[in-house]
């Protein structure tokens, strides 16, 4: 558990209070990014972050409200509390109401409300629930992307309707107007972008978590495809893993053999920063994406994208980074394995403006949001 330590001046300052029950991955990203960028501030004085590390995603989305409202301070001076859509925002003010009249903020880095099952009976109504709970009571409510504020909204009614009977009324016009999309502030490096490499290899980054909702199936099949077909290539895996890894990745690993040059979470950032400066290609095939820090990323230090032309991968990449079958997947690597030089050549050519992500272009707007109204 991170808990700053609170003297009595700060006190007496305008104090934002940060509260991230799953402190880490882009949620840390996030919540550090907001420390370097507010702090010291003309209308910000300073901040005050409560976080529990991350593990247990499920238990922090049940049970983290009680928990932390035990833990704020009850002295305190707070105009402004920001918290990820992990936690249950309707709890923890019903629990410390000396909350109430500060500014409330939620930021949703994802929604529960179309997270991908296999079968509806399978949902967990409860994180959902908490979810339009939350909104309910925030002030205001941030969401990374369109798609994000979009398919949440527009799911709501469709949501609560898995309710047997008593069903609430005008959910999302309350809600709605609340909404806002701010994109998540990425920290790009100060390394160049991408370098000249070997051209004569194609060299695929997989940069993503490796848990079933980035569909990794499909990332493998495709490259045994490619392997099968006589193919030339090389591969990166990447990425963060956690205690339950899909079984594909050790099966994967094996077929791939020598076509492996990297293989899970790399110990710093400048070196996984640098993986992505010498390699061509960055494949998404998530089922599951609100923003994908990862595959922005990878494309900034000089990686073509390869998306699936669904979720939010239209609404911030060009149309020929996109695919609309596994079949055009496979097809648009069979022609980059061939000539891996087309590659580069069309990253170079890649018109996206990094600057709508960029942490350095988007922390006034945070300033802006998080101060006292």
């Amino acid at each position: 558990m991170n808990e700053n330590r609170m003297d009595n001046d700060s006190m007496k300052e305008e104090t934002v209070l940060l509260l991230e029950p799953f402190y880490g991955g882009s949620h840390k990203q996030l919540v550090d990014t907001l420390i370097d960028g507010l702090n010291n501030g003309e209308d910000i004085k300073s901040t005050f972050l409560i976080s529990l590390p991350a593990k247990k995603w499920h238990w922090r989305a049940r049970t983290s409200a009680l928990y932390i409202s035990q833990t704020i301070p009850r002295k305190h001076n707070f105009k402004t509390v920001f918290a990820s859509c992990v936690l249950n925002l309707a709890e923890l003010v019903a629990l410390r109401p000396d909350l109430s009249n500060t500014r409330k903020i939620v930021y949703f880095h994802e929604n529960q409300l179309v997270y991908p099952i296999r079968k509806e009976k399978e949902r967990d109504f409860q994180y959902g629930y908490n979810q339009i709970l939350t909104c309910l009571v925030a002030d205001v409510i941030l969401f990374n992307s369109k798609y994000n504020q979009d398919s949440f909204l527009d799911s709501i009614s469709k949501f609560m309707k898995l309710q047997p009977d008593f069903h609430p009324k005008d959910l999302k016009q309350q809600i709605a107007p609340k909404c806002r999309v701010l994109y998540f502030p990425i920290k790009f490096s100060s390394l160049e972008t991408s370098v000249d490499t070997n051209n004569r290899v194609l060299h695929l980054v997989w940069p993503h978590r490796w848990e079933h909702d980035k569909d990794p199936e499909t990332f493998f099949r495709v490259l045994l495809m490619l392997m099968d077909a006589g193919l030339n290539f090389h591969v990166s895996v990447l990425g963060e893993s956690f205690s339950e890894v899909p079984p594909v990745f050790a099966e994967a690993r094996t077929r791939l053999g020598t076509r492996v040059v990297d293989w899970g979470h790399q110990k710093t950032k400048d070196v996984y920063y640098e993986i992505l400066r010498h390699a061509h290609i960055a494949i998404s095939t998530a089922k599951h994406e609100f923003y994908g820090v990862a595959m922005l990323e990878a494309t900034y230090y000089g990686c073509f994208p390869l998306c699936p032309y669904t979720l939010v991968y239209p609404e911030l990449y060009p149309n020929e980074c996109l695919y609309k079958s596994e079949e055009q997947l496979l097809k648009m690597l069979e022609d980059f394995c061939k000539k891996p030089s087309l590659a580069r050549h069309m990253r170079r050519n890649l018109k996206m403006d990094f600057k709508l992500f960029s942490a350095d272009c988007l922390i006034s707007e945070y300033k802006h949001v998080l101060s006292p109204q």
